[in-house]
């Protein structure tokens, strides 16, 4: 914990009584965390899709107070997307079948880029491929290019030369797609697993052995909505990824089975809609969250989730964020 002095009363006799207004101290509390060599100033980060590039809501919010941003997923070709509607709205979150539309990786390059590296925060670029050689490719194309500190890899995507297999649930491909990427970057890796598999833990250890820096715990679950009067599918696609307040139970016991699992630091992602739970995703050990569909409703959540972590953290007089981190008490021998 820093105390900053602002003013100090007068020392009265000879330094052996004095008095300190203690209202003119200001306590900071240590929100800090790392992910191997990238630290971040508090552990709030944008989720990939929710945030578009990163500039688009910089009229809204002060980027810059955010622990990291992450950008919408990037491709090597650019990607229309699926036909509209893409959302479905529903009470307690919604549907996507957005279908990875971006600019592409060369004119995000262009375009993008420059303006995120100055917002101020760290910058995350998530990418994903039809193929698993498509993901060092992309790392080879971004890597020599400044202006941002990691790559988050979205690994939630339909394998071209599997049947459209996801490539999240194989613990090979997720191996061989981490080692490839992990080998030509110079910056972090980090791997967003799926949440569409019953135990995380085989692909959690298979990426950290293939040398990730962190996980992202999870992508959005498998959900379809139906339109009764028409009996038809509410998305052109069928299915979607849902995402929500639903997600919360569903990440958080999926990022507690990981934590047992790995020793690489994991970030929670899933049904985080205010900073109570983001601090069910810390406690449980997340050194930091994402926050994604609520962000829809309410840009500001992202700063009043800061601000929540750190009255909680002041209310309970805990200094630092690493000292809140994986402190869940289950009774189990973790």
């Amino acid at each position: 914990m820093e105390v900053k002095p602002l003013i100090f009363d007068t020392i009265i006799n000879n330094h052996s009584v004095f008095s300190i207004q203690y209202s003119v101290f200001r306590i900071f509390m240590n929100l800090t965390t790392n992910i191997a060599s990238l630290k971040l100033k508090n552990p709030v980060m944008t989720a990939s899709g929710a945030f578009g590039y990163g500039t688009e809501y910089s009229p809204l919010i002060d980027i810059s107070k955010l622990g990291a941003i992450i950008t919408k997923t990037l491709t090597l070709e650019p990607r229309k997307g699926n036909p509209p509607p893409r959302i479905w709205e529903l009470p307690y979150g919604m549907l996507n079948s957005i279908g990875l539309a971006n600019i592409g990786v060369r004119e995000f390059i262009d375009r993008q880029l420059e303006k995120v590296s100055r917002l101020g925060t760290a910058v995350i670029v998530n990418i994903a491929g039809k193929e698993a050689e498509d993901y060092p490719r992309l790392i080879e194309i971004l890597d020599p290019h400044p202006g941002f500190n990691a790559y988050e890899l979205n690994v939630s995507c339909p394998n071209v030369k599997k049947a459209g297999m996801l490539f999240g649930i194989d613990p090979e491909a997720v191996f061989d797609i981490t080692r490839a990427c992990s080998t030509a970057a110079k910056h972090p890796i980090i791997v967003k697993l799926t949440p569409n598999i019953t135990d995380p833990t085989e692909v959690a250890k298979a990426a950290e052995e293939a040398g990730a820096s962190a996980l992202t715990i999870a992508n959005t679950v498998l959900g379809m909505a139906v339109d009764i009067e028409n009996r038809i599918p509410r998305l052109p696609f069928v299915t979607a990824g849902y995402s929500g307040p639903g997600m919360k139970p569903i990440n958080l016991a999926k990022l507690y089975q990981v934590r047992r699992a790995v020793d690489i630091p994991l970030i929670g992602c899933g049904g985080i809609m205010d900073y109570r739970d983001a601090l069910e995703y810390i406690i449980t050990g997340a050194t930091s969250v994402q926050i994604g569909s609520a962000v829809f409703k309410n840009p500001k959540v992202l700063l009043e989730v800061i601000e929540g972590i750190e009255g909680y953290m002041k209310e309970k007089g805990i200094e630092d964020i690493s000292d809140l981190t994986g402190t869940l008490k289950t009774g189990v021998d973790l």
